[in-house]
């Protein structure tokens, strides 16, 4: 069977085509990116009476929010022990109260709107194969938290585990079918790249926007000035497997060491996740190949149907960056940092950026805000981010005829798993003949020398 390179999600849905931003206009918010925040944004203002207008550089959806593996889950590996270490217990329990009222929040509009797409709740578990004590560690400060959660001896995994924390009423839904229904009544540009923004204006190819309050839900924010969000994160591509031919379990499953699997199914296809790497390095460790060879190990009996591959954005201090996009420009909002739990951290983020907006006050924007500090938590992988950084763009200035990032410099990385010129400094990535793929770049790259 013929291998399909594209995500489950795109092979089953096609949303309607909308047309490019007709010329000048006006709005009361404007929302740069149609994917799963900018368009959850956009809905959660348009009920409050705002008048709002999204502006997307290709298709709705034709980002990260289709490459998902859409878990909408609490469950976010092992991370409860870390947030409560790193911020205590009170931070920690936001953080859990912000997820789990994420979940809810979907199941509410899917109701409302009687949107069809495959919304199910379902348990999640975070399992190992080697350490017990660490689940049971997990399993106590996620407890602790409030977050329901037990612990399990045998799973219905076809391979052995030492046991899994099962978070139970958690959901999964076909990102897609979702989109399609909350964006019916959506103004929405596509074909529609924001060129640049100067205060309350979005410059577009076809017009211009003017609004009073705009909204960055382009995954990674592509202004260097102000907010440096390319300091404050970095970004990962991760991979998945389309899997037929395994008899169907319940559950969603997620392994709690580095180089695990993510397994949940979507009808008679099991979505196999794994083969991580920072974008831009160790290809020959993870990827596609990585992953199959896990795959082919532990589900020997089953046949890949399909592949694709995700990109995330991963802060210092291991929380999402949302709210106000700096103290200098107070009309401007980001969603970004949301690691690989995009579709909670969207949910969030929407509402989050929907109240600041309303004048209501959020229980979860403090926590965060892009105006926090944590650098007893970020300083590791801050210090790792300026020694990478650092060497690439001295790579890439000081040597001429290399392939040199149009964001900063920064010379690129071969990817020959999937035929692309990456960034290993801030993510972003091209196709073999340079023209732009994934940002914060917002041009094709360069040589040094030109």
């Amino acid at each position: 069977m013929e291998i399909i390179m594209e995500s489950i999600w795109s092979q089953t849905v096609q949303i309607d085509k909308r047309e490019h931003l007709p010329g000048d206009t006006n709005a009361d918010v404007a929302v740069i990116g149609a994917g799963m925040a900018g368009l959850i944004t956009a809905y959660l203002l348009k009920k409050q009476g705002k008048n709002v207008v999204v502006l997307e550089a290709d298709r709705i959806a034709g980002g990260q929010t289709k490459n998902t593996t859409a878990k909408i889950t609490s469950q976010h590996g092992a991370i409860y022990k870390t947030l409560i270490e790193h911020y205590g217990r009170e931070k920690a329990q936001l953080y859990a109260r912000a997820n789990e009222s994420a979940i809810d929040a979907y199941e509410k509009i899917i109701y409302d709107e009687g949107i069809d797409c495959h919304f199910k709740r379902e348990n999640s578990y975070l399992y190992s194969t080697v350490d017990e004590n660490s689940l049971k560690e997990e399993l106590r400060a996620a407890a602790s938290l409030g977050i329901k959660s037990y612990l399990v001896k045998l799973t219905k995994l076809p391979f052995p585990v030492k046991g899994a924390v099962c978070f139970p009423e958690q959901a999964q839904f076909h990102p897609l079918e979702f989109l399609r229904g909350i964006s019916r009544d959506i103004q929405i540009y596509e074909n529609t790249k924001a060129l640049k923004v100067n205060g309350h204006s979005v410059i577009t190819k076809w017009g211009t926007v003017k609004a009073q309050h705009i909204v960055f839900a382009t995954h990674y924010p592509f202004p260097i000035v102000p907010g440096f969000y390319f300091a404050r994160q970095h970004q990962e591509r991760s991979y998945v497997l389309a899997i037929k031919g395994i008899e169907k379990w319940d559950g969603m499953y997620y392994c709690m060491e580095e180089g695990g699997l993510s397994l949940r199914w979507y009808e008679d296809v099991l979505l196999v996740g794994g083969g991580a790497h920072r974008t831009g390095m160790k290809y020959s460790e993870c990827g596609y190949s990585a992953l199959r060879r896990s795959a082919k190990q532990l589900l020997p009996k089953g046949e890949e149907v399909a592949a694709w591959a995700a990109q995330d954005c991963i802060t210092h201090d291991e929380l999402p960056l949302i709210g106000t996009f700096s103290v200098l420009r107070p009309y401007w909002y980001v969603a970004t940092g949301l690691k690989k739990w995009g579709m909670t951290g969207s949910m969030i983020s929407a509402e989050i950026i929907s109240d600041i907006i309303c004048g209501i006050e959020n229980p979860y924007a403090k926590l965060f805000s892009p105006k926090r500090c944590h650098f007893f938590a970020a300083r590791k992988k801050l210090w790792r981010d300026i020694k990478i950084s650092m060497a690439g763009l001295k790579r890439g200035w000081l040597n001429e005829g290399v392939k040199r990032c149009s964001h900063m410099g920064c010379v690129l990385k071969l990817n020959k798993e999937e035929g692309t010129w990456d960034c290993p400094c801030h993510g972003s990535r091209f196709k073999r003949d340079g023209s732009l793929i994934d940002n914060p770049a917002q041009t094709n790259f360069r040589k040094s020398c030109e």
